[in-house]
């Protein structure tokens, strides 16, 4: 059987072992080496001492897990500007030569003077306090700096942990288990200085050691008290870092500024004792009053503070930790992952653009004003096409996610699902259509075909979904922006005709729009069915279920890219403290719909500045989008994008799906409140400036005429033929018949005399029939009146 591996024996000197006993006594209390009420001879008690203590040795650790420290992590924009910070503890880990040479001779005056002859316990210093202990009844301390490292080290770990009865009993002074902590750290204190050198220990101790409230490490000192780098401090900065960790609360600057004064005086008279510094340069010091040199910088943690670097940037960033929380390649638990952001040190560089960020936060809030009486919230996300980087999120609140929050002031996210950011979503209403006609065109139809636009009551038994029809029920169905009749596809989604669409979709099974929408990233945003596709109900064809603005710009972006789809990402690169690149969520870019579909959808949809959004003015560059309004104008959008920005923005009510009627928004009365109304302007204002930034503004890939009006068939001639039998052999045929008027003919009376269009047309033209009504009076027509083919918008 194996034995049990013994943990490693250090070698000490009896000098040490009775530096470990003077260490017992000191903080047992004896107040000298007392045995059966004799004070022993010195020698005896160091041959006794150190017989005694070798055995005692062998009964402590003898080797300090020393872990990486717990340090901030700082997130940057895509340019490298940062914009927020995340800590558990305010520390920045820097080598010694990055700390000035006036702190490291602070330190070690005020700390421990020996520190560089000791080996890890100071025997003299032991004495010292022995003897002032024995005099004057106080508990003075005798820790080195080794010591100090230690007790920090101990009290960190147990705080990465959450282990607060390891971090209390870390610091215990009292009774027997503050002197098992006493030995326990001299025992380790040697066995350190063992494995590190004097510069690696003062190094250590300079990046552990509280130095002020929330405030760890030399170069977060120097950042909170002087808004400079450690490497820079100057003699009166150093002292009064230095003074500060005899107590770290009663001594910070900020809050007692006269005591630290005292205390960093005290610090200056130690260096001139152990001729660190001049009598001059200590005068001069200690002359200078501690208020002349504070240039104080305020840390904050979390994404509140986004905003004062970046304008709006607190709900992006928001929905980056959201992101790091929730992927498994920054842990393998949320707990991990959340220890990784605010514990790691790491730098997470974003895709932000700040100036884009800048211009879509003052579109927003210049449209709904924050705190505007309406209540209405409005929201724009930005996404590149191509790449899937979010490039801007911006809102009409400010971030606030502390429980006081309220009013204007919120941390729900509206451009995003409820896990990354707290919203359900909202109703996309016709911004839905375009993955209808995309399924249309997937499905082989082209822009010309023709349908019935007519508001009429239909029944939802006409629609199919998953290869089986709905089950029977009414649904009047209205035109909520005009259109009626026969007319194109591309007339259907340039005007957002309801029963256009309707008329599309019962030619289509609603699985395959809604699964189409689903592989582009569109889906259900509540909680409770975040990441499922939409419903496959008729309803759904005009969207009537939630998803989010960033899901939308994410699916926009892949028609602006011709068809390649990447999943939204909002983190570009991670580094941990050394510099390593550690695995980033991937946008896993693909080619999700054909080229040539997807230029015929930004043909269609680059139709919208003649139809529903005519009231913003065609943009002087090549553009695309859609407008959505649902029933009672409770939620709006415009989604439009070009070959360089897609850019989701919406306007409604957040926590309610409440009409937006007769209603007051920024100053201005609206009757109805429609998807150009203020969503569009606000799109609009953001994608003329995002564009005049002197970068070339592609066109985007032209539509074939195949996909654009479709293949050309023969028309087949039907005079002669019974009306009726006429209009089924078109339908037949592929195309859609109309009985116009009757006209004078020698064929009887009832059977087809002309048409308006014989040898070749696009599939689904309407073809015109006119029926005889006798009487002879002329030849029949044979396709003199064009009125198959629909004009191109």
């Amino acid at each position: 059987m194996t034995r049990p591996r013994r943990p490693p024996r250090v070698q000490v000197t009896p000098a040490q072992v009775l530096a470990l006993l003077l260490a017992f006594l000191l903080a047992s209390g004896t107040g000298g080496l007392l045995l059966a009420g004799t004070l022993m001879p010195v020698a005896a008690a160091a041959r006794n001492a150190t017989e005694l203590g070798e055995e005692m040795l062998q009964d402590l650790p003898a080797h300090l897990e020393r872990r990486p420290l717990s340090q901030r992590s700082v997130m940057t924009a895509a340019d490298g500007t940062p914009f927020a910070e995340f800590f558990a503890e305010d520390r920045v880990v820097v080598p010694l030569d990055a700390v000035s040479e006036h702190l490291q001779h602070a330190v070690v005056a005020t700390e421990d003077r020996r520190f560089f002859d000791h080996g890890g316990i100071d025997p003299t210093g032991m004495a010292r306090a022995l003897v002032q202990n024995q005099l004057t009844g106080s508990q003075q301390g005798a820790s080195t700096l080794t010591q100090q490292y230690v007790k920090n080290v101990l009290i960190e770990r147990s705080a990465r942990v959450g282990d607060h009865a390891g971090v209390e009993a870390a610091q215990e002074t009292d009774g027997a288990e503050g002197y098992a902590r006493k030995l326990r750290e001299a025992r380790l204190a040697v066995a350190l200085e063992q494995e590190l050198t004097k510069e690696e220990i003062l190094e250590s101790y300079l990046n552990i050691a509280p130095f002020g409230v929330a405030v760890y490490g030399a170069e977060s000192a120097a950042r909170r008290y002087f808004s400079k780098p450690a490497a820079e401090l100057d003699l009166v900065e150093a002292a009064t870092i230095a003074g500060i960790t005899r107590s770290p609360s009663a001594l910070d600057p900020t809050r007692s500024p006269a005591a630290a004064e005292r205390r960093r005086n005290t610090v200056l008279m130690l260096m001139h004792d152990q001729d660190y510094i001049t009598v001059e340069e200590h005068d001069a010091a200690v002359a200078t009053p501690i208020a002349d040199t504070l240039h104080v910088s305020e840390a904050r943690s979390g994404c509140m503070a986004a905003d004062a670097a970046i304008p709006g940037s607190g709900f992006f960033c928001d929905y980056v930790t959201q992101v790091i929380r929730h992927d498994p390649a920054f842990g393998e638990t949320p707990e991990e992952r959340a220890d990784l952001l605010y514990r790691g040190g790491l730098v997470i560089t974003t895709t932000l653009d700040p100036r884009l960020q800048a211009l879509a936060d003052e579109q927003v809030k210049a449209r709904v004003p924050v705190g505007d009486r309406s209540g209405v919230g409005s929201a724009m996300v930005v996404v590149e096409p191509g790449t899937g980087g979010v490039v801007a999120m911006a809102q009409n609140r400010t971030f606030d996610n502390t429980a006081e929050a309220g009013g204007s002031a919120v941390s729900v996210n509206y451009s995003t699902s409820y896990s990354y950011g707290g919203s359900g979503g909202f109703a996309p209403g016709s911004t839905l259509k375009p993955f209808t006609l995309l399924e249309w065109l997937e499905q082989g139809n082209d822009l010309g075909r023709t349908v019935d636009g007519t508001a009429r009551t239909l029944n939802t038994n006409q629609f199919t979904a998953c290869g089986s029809r709905l089950p029977s029920q009414t649904w009047p169905v209205r035109n909520s922006e005009g259109g009626a009749g026969a007319m194109s596809v591309l007339q259907a989604t340039q005007r957002s005709v309801n029963l256009g669409y309707l008329s599309m979709a019962m030619q289509l099974d609603l699985c395959d729009i809604m699964q189409g929408a689903a592989d582009l990233g569109v889906t259900q945003s509540s909680a409770g069915r975040e990441g499922e596709p939409f419903g496959a109900y008729a309803a759904n064809v005009l969207g009537s279920e939630s998803t989010s603005p960033l899901a939308l710009a994410g699916a926009y972006a892949a028609f602006a890219a011709d068809g390649l789809f990447c999943t939204p990402v909002a983190v570009s690169g991670v580094r941990d403290p050394s510099g390593a690149a550690l695995p980033v969520p991937d946008a896993g870019c693909s080619q999700a719909v054909d080229p040539e579909i997807a230029a015929t959808m930004n043909h269609a949809l680059g139709h919208v500045w003649q139809g529903t959004g005519r009231s913003l003015g065609t943009p002087g560059y090549a553009a695309a989008g859609k407008t959505g309004t649902t029933s009672r104008n409770e939620q709006t959008w415009f989604v439009g994008y070009t070959p360089r920005l897609a850019a989701a923005t919406w306007v409604g009510y957040p926590d309610s799906f409440s009409p937006m009627q007769n209603l007051v928004i920024n100053g201005r009365r609206h009757q109805h409140v429609y998807g150009a109304t203020i969503a569009g302007v606000a799109w609009k204002g953001f994608m003329d400036a995002a564009l005049a930034d002197g970068k070339p503004n592609p066109a985007f890939t032209p539509v074939t005429d195949r996909a654009r009006l479709g293949r050309s068939s023969s028309v087949p001639s039907v005079v002669g033929l019974d009306r009726d039998a006429a209009v089924e052999v078109l339908r037949r045929a592929g195309f859609e018949a109309v009985v116009g008027g009757s006209t004078a003919s020698d064929l009887p009376a009832g059977v087809v005399a002309s048409q308006s269009r014989i040898g070749s047309a696009e599939p689904g033209s309407r073809i015109t029939l006119y029926p005889s009504r006798g009487g002879g009076g002329g030849a029949p027509l044979d396709g003199t009146e064009e009125d198959g083919a629909e004009e191109d918008g």
